[in-house]
């Protein structure tokens, strides 16, 4: 039987966190102000997703095409990201949080790569929450990414052609084996994905607001719950079906 709108939580939820620059820039400060105050907006969700039930929390954390940004603020994203992991690893082993990141990792060096690896090492047994971290990430380069290796076994005669199912991708893209999305939210105003999660995402609902991320709060958690909680997740199903619960799940 699908859940019961009114006490239902998402499984996992995976955000793009916009609007940090912009958030700096009304308060006359420099862009980097707002991605500080952006992971403070990131421990409140994560401490939201722990004691709401929520089990998976994915962020867009720096896109591939955040290369293009100004030099200076790309280098302040690449140390502030390098400062948080290395600062919060502690705390989230203590409370059970496991961390995961996914993206293309090359660009960032070994000393990244290091300490992205001893800090999912530390927290790959916890299970309260799992957090996913998409760093130099883009949908489009993870459904090539899977591509390019699908084509690589049928080469080799691994895999042939007429057993290449959906299922088959979605178990090589980067957030495997994690489930996919119940609930998008991007903050900022904006009304796009923007490159995030593209097949992961395809029956998610998705959840907009204007809200710029530093002020991303428990509030505005609510509110995107209670708009998740409102919709009927049908996945191509008609309404009767799912409310007889004759639904495949999420």
């Amino acid at each position: 039987m699908p859940e019961d709108n009114d006490s239902a939580v998402p499984n996992h939820v995976a955000i793009v966190m916009d609007g940090n620059g912009r958030w700096a820039q009304e308060r006359g400060d420099p862009r980097v102000q707002g991605h500080r105050q952006g992971v403070e907006a990131v421990r409140r969700a994560i401490k939201y997703c722990g004691e709401h039930g929520i089990s998976v929390l994915t962020l867009f954390a720096f896109s591939s095409e955040n290369w293009q940004r100004p030099r200076s603020e790309v280098q302040a994203l690449k140390g502030l990201l390098f400062s948080s992991l290395k600062s919060e690893a502690q705390s989230l082993n203590e409370n059970k949080v496991r961390l995961r990141v996914i993206g293309d990792l090359a660009p960032f060096g070994v000393r990244m790569q290091r300490l992205i690896e001893q800090t999912e090492r530390l927290t790959s047994e916890n299970q309260a929450l799992e957090v996913v971290i998409a760093v130099n990430y883009g949908g489009r380069w993870d459904i090539v990414s899977a591509c390019r290796r699908i084509a690589k076994m049928a080469v080799e005669g691994a895999l042939a052609p007429e057993d290449i199912s959906e299922e088959t991708l979605s178990r090589l893209t980067s957030l495997y084996p994690t489930r996919d999305p119940d609930l998008f939210i991007r903050t900022g105003g904006e009304l796009r994905m923007s490159n995030f999660l593209l097949w992961q995402a395809a029956y998610s609902e998705l959840y907009f607001t204007d809200t710029l991320w530093p002020d991303f709060d428990d509030h505005c958690f609510d509110r995107a719950i209670d708009a998740f909680r409102s919709r009927h997740r049908r996945f191509g199903q008609t309404g009767e079906q799912v409310l007889s619960g004759n639904s495949r799940g999420g």
